[in-house]
Parts: C-alpha cells; structure tokens; sequence
C-alpha cells in the first residue's frame, strides 16, 4: 500500500532539496555589494517620497491591475474544462458558459470604463 506513495515522496524530496540548495547557492555565491538604491523601498515602481501629513489618496491603477488578472485567472480557469467538456455538456454548457461569458464582459466593461486597459 505505502509502494504506491513513494514515487510522490521520492519527488517531493527532490523539489525540497533542489528549492533549499537553489537559496543556499544563492546567498552563498551573491553579490553583497549593498549601495543605497539598493536599499532603499521600491514599491511597484513609484519612488518612495516622503509621505505629507494628513490623509492622502493612493492611485486606484493598481487595483484596477490587480482586478484585470484576476479576471482573466478566473476566465481561463472556467473555459478550459469547458472546452476540454465541450461536447458532453450539450445546450446547458453552452447556456451556462454564454451567462460566464455575459458576467466576463461585464467586468471588462468595469475595467475598461475605471481605464485599467489603458497602459500609460
């Protein structure tokens, strides 16, 4: 019974051994030549600037970036079983994928109307 799960344990302790040598060669054999740009923050590149006092607006592009993958993540994820399903699900797949779709398109309509298809 246990004969079956070693090939998955055997792999599994390949992965670990490969993923902890890969950090270990790398901060062994790195540079450490640390300078201030280095350092310093760097948050999706905007400079970091020194933040005035009181409330202040972050920028929604971001957020509208963010939106957009994971509206295509959850689009793909959806339409490729279906399409691998395509001919077994008959007129309901084709229904239910064609509402998938209309609910899609809604939230591109979002995106695009917030102008998060616009790469500036």
């Amino acid at each position: 019974m246990l004969s079956n799960y070693v090939p998955i344990l055997v792999l599994m302790a390949i992965a670990t051994l490969f993923a902890v040598g890969s950090v270990a060669a790398g901060a062994l054999t790195g540079p450490r030549r640390f300078n201030r740009a280095k350092i310093d923050a760097y948050e999706c590149g905007i400079e970091p600037a020194p933040a005035p006092a009181g409330p202040q607006r972050f920028p929604v592009k971001y957020y509208n970036t963010a939106m957009l993958f994971i509206i295509f993540d959850i689009e793909i994820i959806f339409l490729f079983p279906w399409a691998i399903a395509f001919d077994s699900l008959a007129v309901f797949g084709l229904g239910a994928m064609a509402l998938f779709m209309a609910t899609i398109f809604v939230a591109y309509a979002y995106e695009w109307r917030r102008g998060g298809l616009e790469w500036d």
